[in-house]
């Protein structure tokens, strides 16, 4: 298997190419810009398309346009711009659209700094844009991670006609990796019959939209989209298990932070304690079934995060509060490291006693 040493950002924009994007439509902002510059410079070599938007609302809208003619399409950004797309994102969701939106995060709220943060948790999984709606998320821990999930999530954009995010993070994107792309898993699609792609009298018109003045028209479209959530949280849960059979304190951590996480729990193995990790790879949906059962034989839970606690809420709702959960974190750019996580475990452990 051969691999490359390539940075996230570019790694991830290679993938996407080789999952057949030819249509990136983006605005350059830290730390996500090197995918911008490498569609750029790859898209004419391919016949594809690089735009280079007057702003992130435009390159929302773009790529409404393109993927509503059944191109696979993409844009990237960071937290202040998917703010920005935010609308757009609603817009395409409301029209049953498939497409991969990229964010790499940064520190917020505002535009705050331009290091690595995990603080657009709650806007991806809760509030992608306005209305009942949802977007697939997925977390890649590692570059290799992000290039599989690059490939992964233009097919579950197609599979059920959604938005795809990927929830990568500066620290992500920014670091160099060995990476293959021979691994890339192609998953099969069905045919794009309502793409406005033109019809040569053969059909009716497609036609793109989201907006339905009868409201029982509009209810009667939003539960169906909410069906589809349904199979969605039954069968495309992701999640990674790291000594958790044995267990007494689960982490549940994330991303670049679930790397640090194993670091911290193989400390504590060290030390006697029994710790373990479980890791979402969907942050939507969110693996509660896995976190449900591990509450039965688990004593304790806690979260880590490069938030001020995003995820919390969800882990005590998917165990149904029958274990104490607990947070630790740092923000704003700052990286926890393995020795203040493993001072927690070990905190949590001397109470168990």
């Amino acid at each position: 298997m051969e691999k490359v040493l390539m940075k996230g950002n570019e790694a991830l924009a290679e993938a996407a190419i080789r999952s057949g994007c030819k249509h990136f439509f983006g605005y350059p902002i830290t730390p996500q810009t090197e995918i911008s510059a490498y569609m750029a410079n790859k898209m004419p070599k391919i016949d594809g398309v690089f735009l280079q938007a007057e702003s992130e609302v435009a390159a929302i809208n773009m790529v409404l346009g393109a993927a509503s003619a059944g191109v696979r399409a993409m844009t990237s950004s960071s937290s202040p711009g998917i703010s920005l797309k935010q609308e757009g994102i609603s817009y395409i969701i409301g029209s049953d659209i498939p497409c991969v939106i990229i964010n790499v995060q940064r520190g917020g709220p505002g535009l705050g700094g331009i290091q690595t943060s995990q603080a657009d948790y709650n806007q991806a999984t809760k509030a992608p844009g306005h209305g009942d709606a949802h977007v697939i998320a997925l977390a890649p821990a590692t570059v290799q991670e992000m290039v599989e999930l690059a490939s992964e999530a233009f097919d579950l954009a197609d599979i059920y006609r959604m938005p795809c995010m990927i929830l990568a993070d500066g620290a992500l994107g920014q670091m160099m990796e060995p990476v293959s792309f021979d691994g890339m898993k192609k998953r099969e699609t069905p045919e794009k019959t309502w793409a406005t792609n033109g019809h040569g009298n053969k059909r009716e018109h497609n036609i793109t939209n989201s907006l339905f003045l009868k409201p029982e028209v509009l209810e009667k479209t939003v539960m169906e989209r909410f069906e589809r959530y349904k199979v969605i949280e039954e069968n495309e849960v992701k999640y990674e298990k790291f000594m958790c059979d044995d267990a007494d304190i689960i982490l549940v951590a994330y991303g670049m932070t679930s790397r640090i996480a194993k670091n911290a729990i193989k400390q504590a193995r060290e030390k006697g304690i029994k710790a373990g990790l479980l890791r979402p790879i969907t942050l939507w949906p969110f693996p509660n079934k896995v976190l449900n059962e591990l509450a039965d034989t688990a004593s304790h839970f806690l979260c880590v995060e490069m938030s001020m606690g995003q995820i919390t809420d969800d882990v005590k709702l998917a165990i149904e509060c029958k274990k104490t959960v607990d947070f630790y974190g740092r923000t704003g750019g700052m990286i926890p490291s393995p020795a203040e996580i493993l001072e927690k475990i070990e905190k949590i452990a001397g109470g168990l006693k």
